[in-house]
């Protein structure tokens, strides 16, 4: 009895927070003509029309472009953070350098609404000919993924025992060696859960890609408003949720296939050993 009750609460909540996402792909394989008369989450009639016209007709808005766009960005925005982070992670869990400055900074940079640097940000990019490009873009990104990578990295290296270090050390080892050959190794389901988190805030990055990207450098939260109205016939409901349902696949399927490394333990390497 108590199991049932368990699954029925876990299936309310699992419903609850994913209703959103249930609405948007049943919405995406209806027919515009279904959606006038049926609105709720039952299909009478499903088709692929929705994503044929997203997928096909790229002669306005090219989805692949926006794809590109957001992939490179993301991988470039999070895996700079990574390596900034690294170094700076260990030298604040293993010396103690810039623990009560630094850190704190960088964690309440996260706490500043991004919308105070839109003016600045704007003004430099347009001097520096960084405007509507992917590096610029994936640059604005590592600033917004630095925070949490740096977080989750001296946190993880604080959870490696110093004898690791103290051994490589005896064997030769500089800091920087130590911090390559060993941690690294150690924390890598720490490195992958930074990766993997870094992403998705950079995938779903809507505010600078809207500001600093106009043509050529559009990423997928932007380009995906575009066909809201791509016809120009009023919202286009079914459109709009095959681009959305389209747009939350990569970062989707990144966590489904690292979902093994995420849960595995950030120490099991040197317990092991």
């Amino acid at each position: 009895m108590i199991n049932a009750l368990r699954w029925i609460v876990f299936a309310i909540a699992a419903l609850a927070m994913n209703f959103p996402i249930i609405v948007t792909l049943v919405t995406s394989f209806k027919s515009a003509r279904e959606l006038s008369s049926n609105a709720g989450l039952w299909i009478n009639q499903p088709t692929l029309a929705n994503y044929a016209r997203v997928l096909t007709q790229t002669d306005r808005f090219n989805i692949y472009s926006y794809l590109l766009n957001s992939t490179i960005a993301a991988v470039l925005g999070t895996g700079l953070a990574i390596l900034l982070c690294l170094p700076a992670a260990y030298a604040i869990a293993r010396s103690d350098v810039g623990r009560r400055v630094m850190l704190p900074l960088v964690i309440n940079l996260r706490a500043v609404p991004l919308i105070i640097f839109a003016i600045p940000l704007y003004m430099m990019y347009q001097w520096l000919g960084l405007l509507d490009t992917q590096i610029g873009l994936g640059l604005i990104l590592t600033i917004v993924n630095i925070p949490l990578a740096l977080v989750m990295l001296v946190n993880a290296i604080n959870d490696v025992p110093l004898e690791l270090d103290e051994a490589a050390r005896i064997d030769g080892a500089s800091s920087f060696q130590a911090m390559v050959r060993v941690i690294t190794p150690v924390i890598r389901p720490a490195l992958i859960t930074a990766f993997i988190f870094g992403f998705i805030t950079a995938w779903n990055e809507f505010l600078f890609g809207l500001m600093l990207t106009t043509n050529k450098a559009v990423p997928m939260t932007v380009g995906a408003s575009f066909f809201f109205a791509a016809s120009g016939g009023g919202v286009q409901w079914g459109v709009a949720s095959a681009v959305m349902a389209l747009g939350a696949l990569p970062p989707a399927l990144l966590g489904l296939l690292m979902y093994r490394q995420i849960s595995g333990s950030m120490t099991a390497g040197a317990v092991k050993g």
